[in-house]
């Protein structure tokens, strides 16, 4: 019963292909994949608008949405996705004149589509990967390294020197978090010996023990997931690293000439990225759609997977509610001078964590979990007085008379 339970929407996908003709069924396969996977992180990215302007209103005391109505009736603001979906699709597409139309209609496009081809390589649950690749996550990494390009292209082709500066810049920032959130990475992969999503989610089972390994919970691990969760939120230009489009930046960056439906696709790509990169986070660090005991197992391993990331998102919504935005010199600081050295020493840290796996004497482990966390604490309280100038005195900032 469990286990049936536990694989419905997997039964359920081969029963739908099993009614249509053999020559279609890979079609139909494709389409049943897909389609799941587009409505799901749709109505993600819907409920997510809604419920983080609720939690941003909370936290600076105010109610956020509420004027919504169904009818005449109060929907308590839970119908404002609608409402803005409505009002960006019969805005005016406003196109510069000189532009590169062509390419200006393009960026969006290209924003968005690879974003939704990161969720094929993420098991989302046992069995439920929609393509399962030995090179998964290096697909993950490729794919997602275009948005670089569309980023390029939204301020190249829109001729206005100011969009060009801006997408200059974010393409300056993305590239920047890129290194280091490969870099944390490199240590699952070499620990679980594999670039395949699904291997590595099995490779932090319960096993024969009774407790799962989640890599989080080792020195190199934890780590990892810090350094990679902070890359993320660059990556996926939130707060505090939303330099590209502040309002207290050069206008609105690369999408100062974007307007309409156009501009909400680069809204939906970024979340749709964001969604992307906290399942891959998930997947490398929190065991993916394993569960955290063998007693817990009775759970189905979707629901595993889904509580996790919501998790990650609400961590996500909380750093915008929190922490003020860099400047854009913090920012590549931040990435260049503290994160990048912290992932390589992290790889170090990995294969001694590796190699003295073998040790057999009595307090084996306890010296182990010593030497690595002292390796990995260390370093971090080096750079990061580094970082602040080797002072930790607070910043003292001068203001024109």
């Amino acid at each position: 019963m469990i286990d049936s339970l536990d694989q419905i929407f997997v039964s359920l996908k081969h029963w739908l292909v099993g009614l249509t003709p053999e020559a279609w069924q890979p079609l139909v396969s494709i389409l049943v994949s897909i389609v799941p996977i587009m409505a799901l992180f749709g109505t993600c990215f819907a409920a997510t608008t809604i419920f983080e302007r609720k939690i941003l209103g909370r936290a600076q005391n105010r109610l956020g949405p509420n004027r919504v109505r169904a009818f005449g009736v109060k929907t308590f603001g839970l119908l404002q996705p609608i409402a803005d979906g409505i009002k960006m699709l019969t805005k005016e597409d406003i196109v510069p004149f000189a532009a590169d139309k062509v390419v200006h209609f393009l960026a969006p496009v290209v924003l968005t589509t690879p974003a939704w081809m990161l969720f094929s390589v993420i098991p989302l649950g046992r069995n439920m990967a929609a393509i399962d690749l030995d090179a998964g996550i290096l697909f993950f990494f490729a794919v997602g390294s275009a948005s670089e390009l569309a980023v390029f292209m939204a301020g190249w082709s829109s001729k206005n020197k100011y969009s060009l500066v801006g997408s200059m810049r974010a393409i300056a920032q993305m590239i920047s978090y890129e290194v280091p959130l490969v870099l944390s990475t490199i240590p699952v992969l070499m620990l679980a010996g594999t670039l395949s999503p699904s291997q590595v989610v099995e490779a932090q089972g319960v096993g024969t023990g009774f407790f799962a390994h989640w890599f989080v919970f080792t020195p190199w691990g934890l780590s990892g997931f810090v350094v990679f969760l902070i890359a993320a939120t660059a990556e996926s230009n939130r707060s505090p690293f939303d330099l590209p489009e502040a309002e207290s930046e050069i206008i609105a960056g690369f999408l100062t000439e974007y307007s309409g439906f156009k501009y909400a696709l680069f809204f939906l790509g970024e979340y749709i990225g964001l969604f992307a990169v906290a399942g891959m986070a998930v997947t490398l660090f929190l065991g993916g759609w394993q569960a955290p005991c063998k007693a817990l197992e009775f759970i189905p391993s979707y629901l595993w997977f889904f509580g996790k990331f919501a998790v990650l998102i609400v961590f996500f919504i909380w750093v915008r509610a929190t922490l003020p935005r860099l400047r854009l010199d913090q920012l590549l600081a931040l990435a260049w001078r503290f994160l990048v050295p912290l992932a390589l020493i992290n790889l170090v840290v990995a294969a001694l964590w590796h190699f003295m796996g073998s040790w057999q004497f009595i307090a084996a482990m306890p010296v182990r979990w010593g030497i690595c966390a002292m390796l990995v604490v260390l370093p971090f309280v080096w750079f990061a007085r580094l970082l602040n100038g080797g002072k930790v005195a607070p910043r003292k900032y001068r203001y024109a008379e």
